[in-house]
């Protein structure tokens, strides 16, 4: 295999673990959304770094969350390797402990140059998905998220009851469709990584295909910020480790 064909199949599965990783947090958010209160939890603005691995090939992520002037949210995720890479950006806003998703944007480039969006109207009970250059209108309810804006929803209802779930599910508008998620709590489990040892609550998001397997590992001492994820798929793993971090300006470190 030639290193531009493996650079592609690496690019394909980062962008199915990015999916499976979202999805990990969105199973959360549905059953935990009724807990919202006007408590004065806020989100922190952040930044993170992650290493994704599979195959030996190796890419860093940068993902951070941004407070804007106008008192929304901006949150950015992606990155780039030789001739693929991608960027996501999700726009949304907080009421009384609850994200109000605005849009999202999913743009690749280089050999997957492709585009994907999904735009939220105030008081309208559809949602516009862009799929394949075709739009969409999705049934919307108050629990609908894109694929990003709906893990900040997962970190502040987990800020405001940490008391893990046995199954959940949830629903995400997500391409030409709204899917459903179930997510099971493994265990508390603590990890190594280039940051220390941390303390996490482990996931696992139930597939139909018993080839694929999705988990996910959350801090709550930082928040709930996503530590690892994990996707097998065709017995190839797909990981992602956190490598460097910092809330509100501050570094993060582990025990």
């Amino acid at each position: 295999m030639t290193r531009l064909s493996r650079q592609t199949e690496f690019n394909t599965k980062m962008n199915k673990l990015k999916f499976s990783a979202l999805a990990l947090f969105s199973a959360l958010a549905m059953s935990i959304s009724a807990l919202a209160s006007d408590d004065g939890i806020v989100l922190k603005p952040y930044s993170a770094q992650y290493l994704t691995k599979t195959r030996g090939i190796s890419l860093t992520l940068d993902r951070e969350l941004v407070r804007e002037a106008n008192g929304g949210y901006k949150l950015i995720n992606g990155g780039s390797k030789l001739v693929v890479g991608f960027q996501e950006t999700s726009l949304f806003n907080v009421e009384n402990s609850r994200v109000i998703p605005g849009s999202y944007v999913y743009q690749g480039s280089g050999l997957m140059n492709r585009r994907r969006e999904v735009k939220f109207t105030p008081g309208a009970d559809t949602v516009r998905s862009l799929y394949k250059e075709n739009w969409y209108d999705l049934p919307y309810t108050d629990n609908t998220f894109d694929r990003m804006s709906q893990q900040e929803q997962v970190r502040l209802m987990l800020m405001q009851d940490d008391t893990p779930k046995e199954s959940v599910t949830v629903t995400v508008a997500d391409g030409k469709r709204v899917k459903d998620y179930q997510l099971d709590f493994v265990a508390e489990e603590t990890l190594d990584t280039p940051m220390g040892r941390i303390k996490t609550l482990h996931f696992q998001r139930l597939h139909d295909d018993p080839d694929r397997k999705s988990d996910t590992w959350l801090a709550p001492k930082w928040d709930y910020l996503m530590v690892k994820t994990v996707h097998v798929e065709d017995g190839s793993p797909v990981e992602i480790k956190i490598t460097k971090a910092s809330i509100e300006g501050v570094k993060l470190q582990g025990q």
